[in-house]
């Protein structure tokens, strides 16, 4: 018996209630994929890793032996093979020693499991907006890139967070490291980006691109001041600026802390509809040791009940927090178990669903640089029962599925960085 059965009679016996194609998707997100050098040939032809936000990779760019860094695509599309898999897209975090590795055969894209292929595989586009010239000199996928297969327009435009050093950065959180990363490979990486630069792009974007359906603004924390102002006047400005550009056009949604009504409400007043104050991890020990900045700056409650009260400003619906799943599993303060994090994890989901609040998931991914770099990802069996729970609580409380994210369902769904609208009906 192959490899790649083993682990279907795996699925098949346990977790028959979540998609195959969920099951596969999970566990190339904690595992990363490897590209044969054939797979990398042709990087004008597709869009490659823009690096929104993190790295997402499981080693440093400078250990990178086939430029990925600068070929891999952004995200990879699977379909068919011999369980007939319907399409999934799945987030490129690279990693040469993972078991799932992409090749090239005579002229076809496919994804092998521990050399048993699993199924076809595509790589996205260039959308037509990154081929068009701008008064700026920054590239467009530097300034307004999208991911999701051309969902979403991601607009980082802080690339650094001020919780910064091992007494205040999250522990499983690179955006730092990565910012030094693609400043020393020679990316053009630009630190605040101006507004003037995001305006124009988003020019482009709103003439030549029909795809995209939304935006997140987002960046690194602001605990001082940045360009004189605080973070939500920072997010702000752009906001503002943006919706009276483009009524309309897209979904608006913002990163930032949890904050209080009166701040949120200038966030909605600048134009946007959907709010994510990540909360990161459930549990208060581990959320107190692995966010020590924002334990100390917010904390752990303050945060959870300004999430709640949050709602009061965009609506249940529209407030839609981040946790990053699989950090329970690690590092010193860790679960010694998979069913004790699991049901950690399921207590938060129904705190937040209760209240008709969904949060979203990303599959955590062990970045070299972090506190937590050195770890091993979580196990797949977390993941299974962590989609199988947050299936069962989203059907308990009757919830919407969260806007802004796409359709959901298998073969639908676009959301990359973890499994969760892959579930949803």
């Amino acid at each position: 018996m192959s490899s790649l059965e083993n682990l279907y009679n795996e699925w098949k016996k346990y977790y028959p209630d979540i998609p195959l194609e969920a099951y596969f998707k999970q566990d190339m997100l904690r595992l990363g994929i490897s590209f044969d050098s054939t797979s990398l040939l042709n990087p004008g032809t597709y869009k490659t890793k823009d690096y929104f936000i993190f790295s997402f990779d499981r080693i440093p760019l400078n250990e990178m032996t086939q430029e990925e860094n600068w070929k891999a695509p952004e995200e990879i599309r699977f379909l068919g093979g011999e369980y007939n898999l319907q399409q999934t897209v799945v987030s490129v975090r690279i990693n040469p020693k993972s078991p799932y590795k992409v090749f090239n055969i005579e002229g076809q894209l496919k994804i092998f499991y521990q050399n048993n292929e699993i199924a076809s595989v595509l790589y996205p586009d260039i959308p037509e907006y990154y081929t068009k010239k701008y008064k700026t000199e920054k590239l467009p996928g530097e300034i307004a890139p999208v991911i999701e297969w051309g969902y979403l327009i991601y607009l980082t435009v802080f690339r650094n967070c001020q919780y910064f050093g091992k007494d205040e950065e999250c522990m499983f959180c690179d955006i730092n490291h990565n910012w030094r990363q693609q400043k020393q490979s020679g990316r053009p990486y630009t630190g605040i980006k101006p507004v003037e630069d995001i305006i124009e792009v988003l020019n482009g974007i709103d003439q030549f691109d029909h795809v995209a359906k939304a935006y997140t603004l987002t960046g690194g924390s602001v605990v001082t001041q940045l360009g004189g102002k605080n973070e939500i006047d920072f997010y702000g400005q752009y906001a503002k600026i943006i919706n009276e550009r483009f009524p309309g056009r897209w979904i608006s949604k913002v990163v930032t802390q949890a904050y209080e009504q009166e701040d949120v409400k200038k966030l909605k007043d600048c134009g946007i509809e959907i709010y994510h104050p990540n909360y990161e991890v459930w549990d208060a020990d581990i959320f107190n040791q692995y966010c020590p900045g924002k334990a100390r700056y917010i904390g752990r409650d303050n945060w959870n009940r300004r999430i709640i009260e949050s709602a009061r400003v965009f609506g249940n619906e529209n407030v839609i927090p981040n946790f990053v799943a699989g950090v329970e599993l690690a590092g010193p303060r860790s679960f010694k178990s998979v069913d004790t994090a699991v049901m950690s994890t399921l207590e938060g989901l129904d705190y937040f669903m209760s209240h008709g609040i969904s949060p979203r998931f990303t599959t955590w991914c062990p970045e070299p640089y972090t506190s937590l770099g050195d770890q091993s990802p979580a196990p797949l069996e977390y993941y299974m029962k962590l989609l199988r729970g947050y299936k069962q609580t989203w059907k308990k409380y009757n919830l919407p599925v969260p806007p802004g994210y796409g359709p959901p369902g298998v073969g639908k769904a676009v959301f990359s960085v973890s499994a969760f609208m892959d579930v949803l009906e």
